[in-house]
């Protein structure tokens, strides 16, 4: 599964492209802002840091501004993915720049057949928003499943991008399902290796480690 990190902050994305498991990034308008930073400049700086898909989002509802926002996003660089809505003209957008062989991510999914049509539409990327349905008492993980089983069933390519994730375990559950991407904040990131079994563990090793060098140390004849 790919992991890709839901920020537009570049210190994040620094420390998660440093670990060295970080296969893209997804932003939107709403991120950028809370940088306060140019959209087109900061996605400029994100391409440089990271070579895998990075999503940019328009903010037109219409079919033809959206071709005008993508056509003016997809100069910043070549791992750029337009990022679309899950409606209507974002469906006729995605259309015409998938058959131009521009990468989609169509966002803002909430059921398998919006999924489905954006398959039949040529989208790279499929974004349900699994903790947004949680959220309201839904079940973010069976649509995730739905989705897999619809794909599966007819060998859609798109891939599925399981977003809007809250918690670690919303990233296992979407593993387990078989979601292809996952998209993270970065302090979900940063608690995927933490367990409290492995600190105590490395604290006692080291412990031990610290008394093994004290016997040694205690055995070692005196000097004449």
């Amino acid at each position: 599964m790919d992991l890709y990190i839901d920020t537009a902050n570049l210190d994040e994305i620094r420390q998660a492209a440093d670990m060295g498991v970080l296969d893209g990034v997804t932003t939107n308008p709403s991120l950028v802002a809370k940088e306060n930073a140019d959209f087109h400049d900061r996605l400029g700086e994100i391409c440089e840091i990271v070579n895998g898909p990075v999503s940019a989002e328009v903010v037109s509802t219409d079919h033809d501004g959206m071709i005008a926002e993508a056509d003016e996003l997809i100069k910043i660089a070549d791992n750029i993915v337009i990022k679309l809505p899950s409606i209507v003209e974002g469906l006729k957008a995605c259309k015409t720049l998938s058959d131009r062989g521009v990468r989609v991510n169509m966002t803002l999914c909430f059921q398998p057949l919006q999924a489905l049509l954006v398959a039949k539409a040529g989208a790279f990327l499929v974004s349900p928003f699994v903790g947004r349905v949680d959220d309201i008492s839904g079940d973010g993980m069976e649509i995730i499943q739905q989705i897999r089983q619809i794909y599966d069933n007819y060998g859609y390519d798109t891939k599925i991008l399981a977003a809007s994730i809250r918690h670690p375990l919303h990233i296992v559950n979407a593993a387990l399902i078989g979601a292809d991407v996952c998209t993270v904040p970065f302090k979900v990131i940063a608690q995927m290796m933490n367990h409290p079994l492995t600190d105590s563990g490395l604290k006692k090793f080291l412990a031990d480690w610290e008394k093994t060098k004290s016997q040694k140390s205690s055995k070692q004849p005196a000097m004449a």
